[in-house]
């Protein structure tokens, strides 16, 4: 398991670089990094997040085609980066606790979990994040800032020591993320490009 969490954690690296880069790409990491993380987090009893991997192999692929997919259909070109509709906000803060609540309730009542509501937390936030990357939206960012904090702390608890240096640097590129696609938004609008800042809100 142990080489397999190294592999994992390179592969995250390179899903990171792809991400902060908002190179499509990141997709295909995103497919072959959760195939790996399946079996390392089943192996340390982190029942929530290897259901939340199973998740993101098929967001990964969900991903790829929403990318692909501009808002006015355009084949070929991708989505741009925007900010999420402001009507989206309390469906996702709904959605969110449902999720907690019923994921904090499998994994008290079914398995044999240690850590069930920090683990309940961090799959909730991450199939937010997850859908919020899916689309493009900026705010994905925040999100994951809360999630790689939360889970550097919990997978240094569980001794998986690789997955939490991979997730402390998460937290600090996620910061560095959320102004990179700021200015890759306005770099946009200022040069009066095909892909241009869409604010919903």
């Amino acid at each position: 398991m142990d080489y397999l969490e190294i592999i994992g954690t390179l592969i995250g690296l390179l899903y990171l670089y792809l991400e902060y880069k908002a190179s499509i790409y990141l997709w295909f990491a995103g497919v072959v990094m959760p195939l790996v993380y399946i079996y390392v987090f089943y192996a340390a009893g982190l029942y929530a997040d290897m259901g939340i991997n199973i998740y993101y192999l098929l967001a990964g692929l969900y991903g790829l085609v929403m990318w692909m997919k501009k808002s006015d259909q355009k084949e070929g070109e991708e989505r741009p980066i925007s900010y999420t509709p402001v009507k989206y906000f309390l469906p996702i803060i709904i959605i969110f606790a449902i999720l907690f609540v019923g994921i904090a309730f499998i994994l008290t009542r079914y398995t044999d979990s240690t850590v069930p509501y920090a683990d309940s937390f961090v799959t909730a936030l991450s199939i937010i994040g997850m859908w919020l990357l899916a689309y493009k939206y900026i705010e994905q960012w925040l999100v994951w800032i809360v999630v790689d904090v939360a889970c550097c702390a919990l997978y240094l608890y569980k001794g998986l020591y690789p997955t939490t240096i991979l997730y402390g640097l998460y937290s600090v590129i996620a910061v560095f993320g959320y102004f990179k696609w700021k200015k890759m938004m306005l770099y946009n609008a200022l040069n009066d490009e095909k892909i241009p800042i869409t604010d919903n809100r």
